[in-house]
C-alpha cells in the first residue's frame, strides 16, 4: 500500500486505486494520512471541516465518514486495522514510509546529513528523490481546513528549500547545468523569493554567464521593488559586486546561504527545522558612508566566525549612528545567518530604564518563538536555554544600547553559529569579546553625501560651502544631519544658506551636553520650531511618557485630543524626524529627542497640565489593563479587589486593549514601567491597582520576575494610600511568585502578612484565599501540621464568606493531610470537595478533586482505582483546556503503573511529568517526579540512572526548600548505597528520617526499619 499527498490525495494498491469518497470523506483521511500513528481526535476533524460554525449533527457525520472509511480498508485488508478507533478519535497505524510526505521528509533530512557529513553523492541522490517525490500542490483537489492548510504551506516551504538545498549541492559538485533548471523553475513559481535568485546568479557567474547572473538581479531587484518597495538583501548585493568588478575567484557556496553548525542552506539545524524570524528595525533608506568601519567589521567576521562566535563592539558618541550602523551590517549578513536576526535595546542610558540580563533573555527567546511558559524561571537555565537556541540556527543578533560588560555577557553565544553586534554610548572591553570598535563622527565628505541625500544633490552643489557649514554645524553627527535636511526637503523654497544662519543662532545645548555636541540641540529645534502650536504642545507631553513605545491612544490620553488628531499629531512629527515611526501602530523618542523634549516640556507647561496629562494616561492604561484582567479571573475576583472609575475616555481603553492578552504581552515592558513610575511620581492608586490588574497575565506567561518587580512598588504604593485591604491584597499575589520562584520563606512572609491585614476587612472571601494559599506554603515547606491547622481554622470559618469559599480550603488540607499519612481523612476531604464541584457544575474543582481523590488512592496501594480515577481526571482536562496540575496528575498515575509493574508506563508518565513542570515553572512537581523517575529506573535495574535523577531532585528540593523532596531524594540515595556502601547509607537514611521525623510523614517509619537493618536505630535525629 502507498499512500499519496503530493499531488491530490489516493491510496495506491498492488491491484487498484481505492476509493475514498466524498470530499469531506476524502478531507478526513487526509487528516489521518498527515498525522501517522497518532489519534486525530473527533474535535480536532469536526474544527477541520467545519471551521466556523459545525451543524448539529456534526459528531455523528465524522463517525459516518471514519467509519466508511475503516470498512473500506477493511474489505481490502481484512484484520489490518489500517484505520482504528481510539478514544475520542481515530488514528492511521501505517508505518510512515508508506506515506510520501513522510519519505520526502526523511529524505530530506538524510539529504542535510549526508551534506552536514561531506558525502556529495549520497546527498544529491536523496535530495534528488525527495524533489520527485512531488507531482504537484499537495492535497489538490482537497477542501482544507486550518490544519491541513497550514501543513500544505509548511510542507511547500520545505519543498522550496529541498530543491535550493539540491541546487546549492549539484553547484558544490560542479554541476552548474542541473542547478540552473530548477532554479529557474523555482524563480518562476515563485517570483519573490531572494534566496532562489541569489543561487542562480551564482550558477550563471559559476558557468561564466555574467549577463545573465546580472540579469537575474535586476529581476529580483524590480520585482522586490514594484511589489515590496524594498530592495535585495545584503549578500544579493555584494554577489552582484562580484560578478561585475569580475574577481578572479568565485564567492563561495557558503557566504550564500550555508554555515559550518547549520548543514543545509536553509539554516536547519540537527535538532529540526527551523522557522526564519526577523525582528531587526527597518533599516534606513539613506544610509551613507562608513564603508571602511563596515569592510573592518565583515572582514574580522569572515576571520573568525568559523572558530568562535563573531562579537562586535561598537561605541561612540550619542547620535554618531550605532544603531543606524549595526542594523545595516546585520542586513548585510543576514544571508549568510539566515535563520533569526533580533534586535533588543537594552536601554543602557538610564538607571530606572536598564533591561537586566535575565529579562534581555526573555525578550530574545520569545523573539525565536520559544514560548513563554517554557522560558526557565532561573537565571542559569534561561542562559543555558538561549545559547542552547542560537546553537541550533544561523544568527545576528543587535544588542543595542548597553550600559557595561556585565550587562550583556550573559547574552553572548558559545558556538561559532551567531554574530553580535553590540551598541554602546560607552567604551565597552571585556577579555571574552576583546576590543570596541569605536564608532566616530562623519568625515565631512560623508555628512555632506547624507545632507544630499534628504535634500537633492543638485541643491548641495548648487551651495557647497553653506552645506559644509550646515553639516559642520550639525557636529557631523547623523542624527542632527538627518533632522536638520528634513526640515530643509519640506521647504523647496529655502536656501541651504538660510538654514545654515538659522542653526548658528539656534537655542542652547541640551544641558548634558557639551562642546560640539551643542548642535545636536540646534537641529532639534531647527524641527521643532516651525511646528504648529497644538503639535508643539503635543512633542512636549511625549515626553511624560514611562515607556519606550508610544501609540496613538496614549498620544490621546496625554495630551487630551481625540483619536485622530493624536494620530495626526504623531504623523507630523514623524514627518519631522522628532518621532520614529516603528511598525506604523508603535513610536519612539530617540534618546536625544527624548531629552529636548522633557526639557522643554518642564519649562513651557506648568506643573497642574503635566500631572493632569499623566493622571489620563494612568487611568487610561489601567482601564485597559482591567479588561484584559476580568477576561482572564472570571470569577470576579478583580472586580472585588480593585474598586475603579471609568476614565471618561472608554474609546481610548478600548483602543489600547483590543488586542487582549497579546495586547499586554506587547506592552509587557511599558506597563511594568508605568507601575513603577506611578509609584514614583504620586499616582499611588493607580500603581497599586495596575499591578494587580497585570498579575493574573505574568502568573500563567511565567513572568514571576515582573511580578516581584510590580508588587514591590506595588506594595509601597499602597502603604502610602494607607489601604489596608490593598495592601493584603498585594502582598497575597506577591507571595504567588515567590512560590513559584521556590523563595518559601518570603511567600511565607507576605501570607501571614495578607491574613494579618484582612482579619477586619468585609471582604471574607479574600480572606479566606489568604488563609488557603498560606496553607499551601505551609504544605510546600513542610510544615504540614501547621497547614493542617490553618485550612481547618479556615474551613470552621466558612459562613463567613459563603459557599464559593469552599473549595479554596479543601484541597489544601487534603493535601496535607495526604502528605502526613492520614489517607482516610484526606479521601473524606476530596470527595467533599467533589460532591461540592458536582454540585455546582464547576468542571476545573470537578477534575482537580479526581486528581485529588487518585493521589490518595495511590498512597493507600488501591492502584487499579486510582489509575482510572486519575485517567478519567486526565480526560476532563482534554475536553476543557484545564491543564492545571497536570503534571502531578501524570507523576501520580506513574506511581500507580510501578505498583502494578507496568514500568514502561511508569517511566513515559514520570518523564511527561517532568517535561510539564518544567514547561510550567512548577518546580516543586519537577523534584517530585525526579524522585518518582529515579524509582521507577530502579525498579527496572538502571542503579545508575536513579541516582542521577535523586541526585538532581536532591539538588532542586534543597534549592527551593521543599523538606519533603529533600527526604524523598536521600532515601533513594540511601536505597543504592546500602547495596554498595554501607557507611554512606547510613549517612542518607539519617538525614532523611531526621526530615521525615520533624514533619511527621510515614515515610520516617522506613527510615528508621532501614537504619535498624543497618545497625543502628537513632532516636530523634539531627538534620
Amino acid at each position: 500500500m502507498e499512500i499519496r499527498v503530493l499531488g491530490g490525495l489516493s491510496v495506491q494498491l498492488p491491484s487498484r486505486t481505492l476509493q475514498l469518497g466524498t470530499p469531506k470523506q476524502q478531507a478526513i483521511f487526509a487528516m489521518l494520512a498527515v498525522h501517522p500513528g497518532q489519534l486525530v481526535t473527533v474535535e480536532d476533524l469536526i474544527d477541520e471541516l467545519w471551521p466556523d460554525r459545525p451543524p448539529r449533527s456534526a459528531v455523528a457525520n465524522v463517525r459516518t465518514y471514519a467509519a466508511n472509511l475503516r470498512r473500506g480498508f477493511e474489505a481490502l485488508q481484512p484484520g489490518q486495522g489500517v484505520v482504528a478507533r481510539q478514544r475520542n478519535g481515530y488514528r492511521l497505524d501505517l508505518r510512515p514510509d508508506l506515506i510520501d510526505i513522510c519519505l520526502f521528509e526523511m529524505e530530506h533530512r538524510a539529504g542535510r546529513d549526508a551534506l552536514s557529513a561531506g558525502d556529495l553523492d549520497q546527498a544529491r541522490h536523496l535530495l534528488g528523490q525527495a524533489v520527485a517525490r512531488w507531482q504537484g500542490r499537495m492535497l489538490a483537489g482537497i477542501p482544507l481546513g486550518p490544519v491541513l492548510a497550514a501543513r500544505v504551506v509548511a510542507a511547500e516551504e520545505e519543498r522550496l528549500l529541498t530543491t535550493e538545498l539540491l541546487a546549492d549541492v549539484q553547484l558544490r559538485s560542479g554541476r552548474d547545468d542541473l542547478a540552473i533548471p530548477l532554479l529557474r523553475e523555482v524563480v518562476a513559481r515563485h517570483p519573490l523569493r531572494e534566496p532562489a535568485y541569489v543561487l542562480l546568479m551564482r550558477a550563471l557567474y559559476e558557468r561564466g554567464d555574467n549577463a545573465e547572473a546580472l540579469a537575474a538581479y535586476e529581476e529580483i531587484r524590480t520585482r522586490l521593488a514594484t511589489e515590496l518597495g524594498v530592495g535585495p538583501g545584503g549578500d544579493t548585493q555584494e554577489l552582484r559586486r562580484t560578478i561585475i568588478t569580475a574577481t578572479s575567484r568565485p564567492m563561495p557556496a557558503r557566504s550564500v546561504r550555508s554555515g559550518p553548525v547549520t548543514p543545509g542552506i536553509d539554516g536547519s539545524a540537527p535538532g529540526g527545522r527551523i522557522n526564519p524570524v526577523d525582528h531587526l528595525p527597518r533599516a534606513v533608506t539613506d544610509f551613507v558612508g562608513r564603508e571602511d568601519v563596515l569592510a573592518r567589521l565583515l572582514v574580522e567576521t569572515r576571520r573568525v566566525e568559523e572558530r568562535v562566535p563573531t562579537v562586535h563592539l561598537i561605541d561612540g558618541m550619542a547620535g554618531s549612528g550605532k544603531t543606524t550602523l549595526a542594523v545595516h551590517l546585520a542586513r548585510q549578513l543576514s544571508a549568510r545567518y539566515p535563520d533569526a536576526k533580533l534586535f533588543i535595546d537594552l536601554c543602557g542610558h538610564g538607571e530606572k530604564t536598564r533591561v537586566d540580563p535575565s529579562s534581555a533573555l526573555v525578550t530574545l527567546l520569545r523573539q525565536l518563538d520559544v514560548p513563554a511558559d517554557h522560558v526557565p524561571v532561573e537565571f542559569d537555565a534561561r542562559v543555558e536555554l538561549w545559547r542552547r537556541e542560537l546553537a541550533r540556527r544561523r544568527s545576528v543578533v543587535v544588542l543595542d544600547n548597553a550600559a557595561s560588560s556585565s550587562q550583556i555577557l550573559p547574552l553572548l553565544p558559545t558556538e561559532p553559529t551567531t554574530v553580535v553586534l553590540v551598541t554602546s554610548r560607552r567604551r565597552l572591553s571585556h577579555p571574552e569579546v576583546g576590543p570596541s570598535q569605536t564608532l566616530p563622527v562623519m568625515t565631512p565628505e560623508e555628512g555632506v553625501d547624507l545632507l544630499a541625500f534628504s535634500v537633492g544633490r543638485d541643491r548641495v552643489d548648487a551651495e557647497p560651502q553653506a552645506a559644509a557649514e550646515v553639516v559642520r554645524r550639525c557636529g557631523y553627527l547623523p542624527l542632527a544631519i538627518r533632522l536638520a535636511g528634513a526640515r530643509l526637503a519640506h521647504r523647496r523654497g529655502w536656501r541651504l544658506g538660510q538654514l545654515a544662519e538659522q542653526m548658528a543662532a539656534g537655542p542652547p545645548a541640551l544641558r548634558h551636553l557639551a562642546g560640539e555636541e551643542s548642535t545636536v540641540a540646534g537641529a532639534f529645534a531647527a524641527s521643532y520650531e516651525p511646528l504648529p502650536a497644538p503639535i508643539r504642545r503635543v512633542f512636549r507631553l511625549l515626553s511624560l511618557y514611562p515607556g519606550n513605545r508610544l501609540s496613538p491612544p496614549v498620544v490621546a490620553a496625554l495630551t487630551g485630543l481625540p483619536m485622530e488628531e493624536a494620530h495626526a499629531a504623531l504623523d507630523e512629527l514623524v514627518d519631522r524626524n522628532l518621532v520614529e515611526d516603528i511598525d506604523s501602530e508603535r513610536y519612539r523618542l530617540h534618546d536625544l529627542v527624548r531629552q529636548y523634549s522633557a526639557e522643554l516640556c518642564s519649562r513651557i507647561d506648568p506643573p497642574a497640565d503635566r500631572r493632569q496629562a499623566l493622571h489620563q494616561l494612568f487611568e487610561v492604561t489601567l482601564e485597559a489593563a482591567l479588561m484584559v484582567a476580568v477576561s482572564l479571573e472570571p470569577s470576579g475576583i478583580v472586580s472585588a479587589q480593585v474598586t475603579f472609575a471609568p476614565s471618561g475616555r472608554p474609546e481610548l481603553a478600548r483602543a489600547l486593549g483590543e488586542r487582549n492578552v497579546e495586547w499586554l504581552e506587547a506592552e509587557r515592558t511599558d506597563l511594568v514601567t508605568m507601575v513603577v513610575s506611578a509609584r514614583e511620581l504620586g499616582f499611588h492608586q493607580h500603581s497599586w491597582q495596575l499591578a494587580r490588574a497585570l498579575w493574573r497575565f505574568c502568573y500563567i506567561r511565567g513572568y514571576f520576575e515582573d511580578i516581584i518587580l510590580t508588587h514591590r512598588q506595588a506594595m509601597a504604593a499602597a502603604e502610602a494610600t494607607g489601604d489596608a485591604d490593598a495592601l493584603a491584597v498585594i502582598n497575597n499575589y506577591l507571595a504567588s511568585a515567590y512560590v513559584r520562584t521556590g523563595d518559601n520563606r518570603k511567600a511565607l512572609h507576605h501570607l501571614t502578612r495578607a491574613v494579618a491585614l484582612s482579619q477586619n476587612s468585609r471582604d471574607r472571601l479574600s480572606t479566606a484565599r489568604y488563609r488557603s494559599n498560606l496553607g499551601a506554603v505551609y504544605w510546600w515547606s513542610g510544615k504540614l501540621t501547621e497547614a493542617v491547622a490553618v485550612g481547618m481554622e479556615s474551613l470552621r470559618d466558612y459562613k463567613g464568606y459563603g459557599n464559593v469559599g469552599v473549595p479554596l480550603v479543601l484541597p489544601n488540607i487534603g493535601l496535607a493531610l495526604t502528605a502526613l499519612g492520614r489517607h482516610d481523612e484526606a479521601l473524606r476531604l476530596h470527595r467533599l470537595h467533589l460532591a461540592w464541584a458536582r454540585t455546582n457544575s464547576e468542571d476545573f474543582h470537578i477534575l482537580n478533586a479526581l486528581s485529588h481523590i487518585g493521589a490518595v488512592r495511590v498512597r493507600m496501594g488501591h492502584f487499579p482505582q486510582a489509575i482510572r480515577i486519575l485517567t478519567a481526571s486526565l480526560a476532563m482536562r482534554d475536553r476543557t483546556g484545564h491543564r492545571y496540575a497536570e503534571a502531578e496528575v501524570r507523576n501520580d498515575l506513574g506511581i500507580a503503573y510501578r505498583g502494578l509493574g507496568r514500568l514502561v508506563a511508569a517511566q513515559q508518565e514520570h518523564e511527561a511529568a517532568r517535561r510539564l513542570a518544567v514547561g510550567s515553572g512548577e518546580r516543586h512537581v519537577e523534584a517530585a517526579a525526579l524522585n518518582e523517575l529515579g524509582r521507577t529506573l530502579r525498579a527496572q535495574g538502571r542503579g545508575g540512572e536513579a541516582v542521577e535523577m535523586h541526585r538532581a531532585a536532591l539538588r532542586l528540593a534543597t534549592r527551593i526548600a521543599h523538606p519533603h523532596e529533600q527526604g524523598r531524594a536521600l532515601a533513594g540515595l540511601a536505597e543504592h548505597f546500602a547495596r554498595v556502601d554501607p557507611t554512606e547509607a547510613r549517612r542518607h537514611w539519617e538525614r532523611a528520617l531526621a526530615i521525615f521525623q520533624r514533619m511527621g510523614v510515614p515515610e520516617r517509619f522506613e527510615a528508621e526499619r532501614r537504619l535498624a537493618e543497618l545497625g543502628e536505630t537513632p532516636v530523634n535525629a539531627e538534620a
